[in-house]
């Protein structure tokens, strides 16, 4: 950091139509960016780009539901940074999607994109939509309806979705078929997280997942944990909780507690990871799990574990909870779970958390490897691709840890400087147009 003075705004006016009361978790990340402004040095002049997205789309989307009727649903597109890339980041249907979440992860995909250097900027896109509500149908309408919408600012080489919360491949094969229609072309890196057959990567399913375990053995090898034998808890059994526990079980580790949207079982010797899984794929949930305890969902947080895996939704580690978790490490999987209060909670308490921002990156790396493979029409070995991933990650993840251990930050401060001073710098070497 340079040693001159630097003239930085110490406040900003919010756009007008945000809540300044009740700023949701887009307040959250700008709390995070205003704690690594005064790390930036020179580069804190451009700070504020990073508090404003650079486009936002909100869209109308009506269908006609089956039984004859048209309904309209609220969507979302929102393109926080593009100064390093293309847009990237999912789309997720939840009946509980806003603007400001869906601003909120636009921009901790620019940070996540930036940390581990693949050349993209952050996006993400959602519909306000519970999709257990629709049939398949109407879920087909909706998705081609909404790619029609945001048509106009996504493309191969301006923003690219993936899969996010309750959408999936198939979303992403009719999300690529629309846009492809409507182009005249077939245009296969307009999404990532394909089917194999349209052009998808092999090993992409289980990137999310295979990231968190890679940076989580990492992370536990640095502080002396031995992952033989640690007991793990995962919040979250879809395709990042999930897979991250199949592979911290076939480790040695004992998964002892899991929750989801419908229940908490535990085991103290252990879960039964595949056998749990196959129950989850069957019933919807790990609720009535044969050979485990149920537990009442709020216990999941006094669970005893070493390493805790937070992979639902936002905002589950608050205030609250932080000060009765007793796992040594925290990997999050998921995309915000953890509140800038509860974060000051469990760093006081000496807990170590390996932030989203990097831990579950690896959906992202994978999402840039199928872009570049479907640019290239050469497509890679599924072991090709797992190598490239952790060999991504452990670099990204030796890179942060060595800001920490300098500066004498947090890891999440870390990686924010890391990927802050990358967005930066590629927006001051621009400059501004015109």
């Amino acid at each position: 950091m340079s040693d001159n003075p630097i003239r930085v705004a110490t406040s900003h006016a919010l756009p007008s139509y945000l809540d300044p009361h009740h700023l949701g978790p887009w307040g959250i990340f700008l709390q995070q960016v205003d704690r690594v402004t005064p790390y930036l040095g020179n580069l804190a002049r451009w700070v504020e780009t990073l508090k404003r997205p650079k486009r936002i789309l909100v869209v109308d989307v009506p269908i006609q539901m089956d039984d004859g009727t048209v309904a309209h649903f609220e969507g979302y597109r929102v393109q926080h940074n593009t100064s390093r890339g293309p847009g990237k980041g999912g789309v997720r249907y939840h009946q509980d999607v806003t603007l400001s979440e869906v601003m909120a992860l636009a921009a901790w995909m620019s940070i996540k994109n930036a940390a581990v250097n693949v050349p993209f900027g952050g996006a993400k896109g959602g519909i306000r939509v519970d999709p257990r509500k629709l049939s398949l149908p109407e879920l087909e309408r909706l998705t081609r309806r909404y790619t029609s919408e945001i048509g106009i600012i996504i493309g191969p080489t301006k923003d690219i979705p993936a899969p996010d919360v309750n959408t999936n491949e198939r979303v992403m094969a009719w999300m690529m078929d629309t846009y492809s229609m409507n182009v005249g072309e077939t245009a296969t890196g307009v999404v990532t997280g394909k089917p194999i057959s349209l052009g998808g990567s092999l090993g992409r399913h289980e990137a999310t997942g295979r990231g968190v375990y890679t940076v989580g053995v990492q992370a536990a090898r640095r502080m002396g944990l031995d992952i033989a034998g640690a007991r793990v808890a995962v919040q979250g059994f879809g395709n990042v909780g999930g897979i991250a526990a199949k592979l911290f079980a076939e480790a040695g580790a004992r998964v002892v507690a899991v929750q989801d949207h419908a229940g908490c079982v535990y085991a103290e010797a252990g879960l039964d990871v595949p056998a749990l899984l196959r129950h989850a794929k069957a019933t919807g949930s790990v609720a009535g799990f044969e050979g485990a305890q149920a537990l009442p969902r709020e216990q999941f947080w006094d669970t005893p574990c070493d390493i805790l895996i937070p992979a639902a939704l936002e905002q589950q580690i608050t205030e609250a909870n932080a000060h009765r978790i007793q796992a040594r490490l925290i990997i999050e999987g998921a995309n915000g779970p953890t509140t800038p209060a509860a974060d000051d909670i469990l760093t006081e308490r000496g807990v170590l958390i390996v932030p989203d921002v990097i831990a579950n990156a690896g959906g992202v790396t994978v999402s840039y490897f199928e872009w570049v493979q479907d640019f290239s029409s050469f497509f890679w070995t599924e072991e090709e691709i797992n190598q490239r991933l952790v060999a991504v990650m452990n670099n990204a993840l030796d890179a942060v840890w060595h800001v920490a251990d300098d500066k004498g930050v947090t890891l999440r401060t870390a990686t924010f400087i890391v990927a802050c001073e990358r967005i930066l710098r590629a927006r001051d070497l621009r400059g501004l147009y015109p």
